[in-house]
């Protein structure tokens, strides 16, 4: 039998759990700057982290770290871990349904997971966005004739507007929240993105071109990580869409990129995006994190 004891001091679990997260960020090939920092700020989280010991007999065979996201009602499975001599035995499954009630317990109504690495127990938890990236190591040659400029202040509210309509409107396709969640985390997070607007330190906000007509528009920030880049977007307007651009566009990013003197380029995906998935994986750009998550039931209680 599975049990269950939430850790008053969890300094038992941080280490191996660091080590494993350290693991996993250098298979996926992440820049170690951008590793390292990544663990940092993980580290500096888990203040609010519940962590539990699992037990069989009374002997622990694993960890559970569960959370609660601010301003939403959604929990957040951190961690589950459970020793390799004692896999298979039904302790997962035991400790995924454990957090589940707790988040239930918490007042969450969906429970999220983010996996560095594929892990068939959380097969059913929908893909509701993927972290992509690549390290790039020369500016690339501009693809198609495609080019990109400054954008400028008169071009910048009409995109400003249309990029965060379009936000909102991926996370809802994507499952990961409603419209008024929605709306709400792409009001916030422009505002604290891009302050100052065009002007906002280590931000290149783009228009691209091909014959000198517009065609689209990027946004990236540099430095993201230690090393890597952050593509928010590189989009083509909707009347060029179609005639092979969208590969000549992550090469305006990727320019961008080692311009700025950063090593490799990250992009998110939301789930649902089939198109620009395999846009991704054609270019060389693998998932090297997954978010998924799930709806709890009505009714669902937490665990003991």
């Amino acid at each position: 039998m599975t049990e269950f004891s939430v850790l008053v001091d969890p300094s038992a679990w941080w280490p191996g759990f660091e080590r494993r997260l350290r693991a996993a960020y250098g298979a996926v090939g992440y820049p170690e700057a951008a590793a390292e920092f990544s663990v940092g700020r993980m580290r500096d989280g888990i203040a609010e982290w519940t962590v539990s010991e699992i037990l069989s007999a009374g002997t622990r065979v694993g960890f559970v770290a569960v959370t609660m996201e601010a301003d939403t009602p959604t929990g957040r499975i951190g961690d589950l871990w459970v020793d390799a001599a004692h896999a298979g035995q039904g302790h997962e499954r035991a400790a995924r349904s454990w957090a589940e009630g707790w988040c239930a317990g918490q007042g969450a109504t969906r429970v999220a997971v983010r996996l560095v690495e594929p892990d068939g127990l959380f097969a059913d938890y929908p893909v509701r966005g993927q972290l992509r990236m690549r390290a790039i190591t020369a500016a690339a040659t501009p693809l198609d004739g495609v080019t990109a400029r400054p954008m400028t202040p008169a071009e910048y509210p009409g995109w400003l507007a249309a990029e965060n309509a379009a936000f909102a409107a991926d996370i809802v396709r994507s499952g990961a929240m409603t419209p008024d969640e929605a709306r709400r985390k792409a009001d916030n997070a422009y505002t604290e993105l891009i302050p100052q607007g065009l002007d906002t330190e280590d931000h290149s906000i783009l228009v691209l071109e091909h014959a000198g007509a517009r065609i689209g528009t990027g946004w990236l920030k540099h430095r993201h990580l230690p090393g890597v880049t952050f593509g928010f977007s590189l989009e083509i307007d909707e009347e060029h869409r179609g005639k092979g651009y969208g590969r000549a566009a992550m090469a305006v990013g990727e320019r961008a990129t080692v311009e700025a003197g950063d090593a490799a380029l990250m992009f998110n995906v939301f789930g649902g995006n089939e198109v620009a998935m395999s846009l991704y994986t054609s270019a060389g750009y693998p998932v090297v994190e997954e978010t998924r998550s799930i709806d709890l039931p009505p009714g669902t209680g937490a665990l003991p």
